[in-house]
């Protein structure tokens, strides 16, 4: 009997899945913004809107069980410093997911996934941070 196991498998074991979504649920947090295919998509959804609401509740018990879902505390510190205060006065509907066409390789359906009243700027910023960062060190080591 298969009862209460809902979602899909993605040809994976229960860990992987698990290892991938908290992965995904990190980059969406971290970059507001993510492309997945669509199924992936759909089943991150719930995951990060129960992150947010933890995000929104801030106390102890809540950080920690989002790093403990997350296993990224960069991710839960800007879930519980940004995205919770953003969201404070909504209830529920964080995310969106909208259809990005078909992959070129396998024709799978792409779909992107952003948060509802995103920062634009926050895509790309972390990895732009890092590229200032290497630089200033090249710059360090060259003078």
């Amino acid at each position: 009997m298969r009862h209460g196991n809902s979602g899909r498998k993605f040809s994976r074991t229960a860990s992987h899945r698990k290892a991938m979504f908290a992965n995904m649920a990190a980059a969406l947090i971290t970059h507001e913004q993510i492309t997945t295919t669509l199924p992936k998509a759909k089943d991150l959804r719930p995951i990060v809107e129960k992150l947010v609401t933890l995000g929104k509740r801030g106390d102890l018990h809540a950080r920690r069980q989002a790093i403990a879902e997350l296993r990224d505390v960069a991710a839960a510190k800007k879930l519980f410093d940004t995205l919770g205060p953003r969201y404070k006065e909504r209830n529920g509907g964080y995310t969106r997911v909208l259809k990005a066409g078909f992959r070129y390789g396998d024709n799978a359906a792409v779909a992107v996934i952003e948060f509802v009243d995103r920062d634009v700027e926050a895509k790309g910023a972390a990895d732009r941070a890092r590229t200032a960062a290497a630089e200033a060190e090249g710059e360090a080591v060259a003078a």
